[in-house]
């Protein structure tokens, strides 16, 4: 093994949302910053998906596989390479509302409370949106949460055909279709390489290696400090020494690397003597509902439309249901390369039509429902194998969710019936594979029996230790993390900043 001679003032581990913008708020700062990702540098995906092979690919699978809680293997959907799962997503950049970071009573249970609050992360949300170049508008949500200031750039228009006709339907409804705010530059979505990592990699203090898979962390023969990150470059193995370490390797690959970490000091892992590194797993509960159309739309359409009436809940149901916005012609979103169920479902109702005729001839809507933290969801090493063991619940509220949408989209139908087809809404819910929106496996919290970081995401019981991805999250809201860990890792940033001036 090598030892590295040089002693860095910040080891990043990962460039997802997370460790990619915390770089690039570092780099101006000159400290000296080592950043380790596990994956290499990939394309940014196509913004018209107009190869129908992309439903076939595996690209954004992890080459391991995991384990389930019954011990069957799968391979998880999750992108290793510069940027992350940022790479993958479409930018859709939302705050989470202002009382979900309060207790929230849920059917089947509390949603905890958040130790800071929306006032606390306003500050980073409004950086967020203007280093990730945020497009969108304020004042047609009626869960919108607090803005000082406005977006920093105008909403993104509606496909004429069909998104704004449904959004004007919607309305003659009495619902309240807003503009979702989209990450947008120059080259298409903004994600965590384009806004983070290639910027800060312009600082001569910054280096980046790629292909570089942390395997240990070495504590100090107290255990209080990190003294070396062991790491397989390529097919070289390195110790690379630092005064701070951050981790970012998304929820479930964090809470990992800190079990498998463990030594004598830390038996049961890295910074986990609470018991509680890897539990409290959250991912949402996702679906995506097909509505069939009469005529063809383009399939290259961008995601614009949102819907949070029933975010709390509604007359019939007084808990909160969830978020729900249009997937994106389906020949764009790249999710859908990852659902391939879901032709399958359309491919039944018309069995005459191919991929790309089904494609144009339908509208994807994506719906997200907050799961609650339960400690028995759990990432842990079963000999040398990674399991996930996770239990869906709060599932009343996500059925409720996705069948008053249908309602909604009969309604949408009955007003517009030469656009759209009524014969069926095909439904697909994303598997246990799909570990997107995950959090919460290393939760913060004043509370060192109770939390495994503290308010400033630093490890209780590892002095120079943080965790700037999801994991610190206490609950999972139902809307998607990226802009929250965008705005926390600018948050964390700043106390670093002053951490090094002493």
């Amino acid at each position: 093994m090598i030892i590295d001679d040089q002693l860095y003032d910040v080891i990043i581990i990962g460039t997802g949302a997370g460790g990619g913008t915390l770089v690039r708020k570092l780099a101006p700062t000159g400290l000296k910053i080592l950043v380790l990702d596990r994956g290499d540098f990939q394309e940014k995906e196509s913004s018209e998906l107009v190869d129908l092979e992309v439903f076939k690919r595996e690209q954004y699978h992890a080459p391991e596989s995991w384990t389930d809680e019954a011990g069957e293997p799968f391979y998880p959907q999750t992108n290793y390479g510069v940027g992350g799962n940022t790479k993958t997503w479409y930018g859709v950049l939302m705050r989470m509302r202002d009382r979900d970071f309060e207790a929230v009573q849920h059917q089947n249970g509390i949603s905890p409370e958040w130790e800071l609050k929306a006032a606390d992360f306003e500050p980073y949300y409004t950086e967020a949106e203007k280093l990730y170049q945020v497009h969108g508008k304020t004042g047609d949500d009626p869960t919108e949460p607090s803005h000082r200031e406005d977006y920093p750039f105008p909403e993104i228009a509606h496909e004429p055909f069909p998104i704004q006709s449904i959004s004007e339907t919607l309305a003659e409804q009495n619902l309240h279709p807003f503009y979702l705010p989209l990450g947008l530059g120059d080259q298409g979505r903004t994600d965590s390489e384009d806004s983070g990592v290639t910027p800060a990699l312009k600082y001569e203090n910054v280096t980046l290696k790629t292909s570089a898979q942390v395997l240990w962390l070495h504590t100090n023969p107290s255990g209080s400090e990190i003294k070396g990150v062991q790491a397989k470059v390529g097919d070289q193995y390195y110790l690379f020494l630092s005064h701070i370490v951050v981790v970012a390797c998304g929820a479930i690959n964090s809470a990992a690397l800190l079990l498998k970490s463990a030594n004598e000091k830390h038996p049961n892992g890295i910074a986990n003597g609470s018991g509680m590194v890897g539990r409290n797993l959250m991912k949402q509960q996702l679906s995506v509902v097909v509505q069939l159309m009469a005529s063809q739309n383009s399939g290259l359409f961008p995601r614009t439309l949102g819907v949070n009436d029933f975010y709390w809940g509604d007359k019939d149901f007084a808990y909160p249901m969830g978020h729900i916005q249009n997937s994106g012609g389906i020949l764009r979103d790249v999710l859908f390369s990852e659902a391939p169920p879901i032709f399958s479902a359309i491919k039944s109702l018309l069995p005459n039509f191919g991929l790309r005729q089904l494609a144009t001839r339908s509208i994807g809507w994506w719906l997200q429902t907050e799961d609650l933290p339960d400690p028995d969801n759990r990432v842990r090493f079963v000999g040398d194998k990674l399991r996930v063991e996770y239990k869906v619940n709060n599932f009343e509220a996500h059925d409720r969710l996705v069948y008053r949408w249908i309602d909604v989209l009969k309604n949408v139908e009955a007003a517009r019936p030469s656009i759209f087809s009524r014969n069926a809404h095909p439904r697909s819910d994303m598997p246990i594979s799909v570990v997107a929106h995950q959090a919460g496996t290393c939760r913060f919290g004043s509370d060192p029996t109770q939390s495994v970081l503290n308010l400033n995401c630093r490890a209780h019981e590892v002095n120079n230790l943080y965790v700037v991805d999801s994991s610190f999250f206490p609950s999972s809201s139902s809307v998607s993390p990226g802009l929250t860990v965008i705005a926390n890792a600018l948050r964390v940033g700043d106390h670093l900043i002053q951490r090094f001036k002493g």
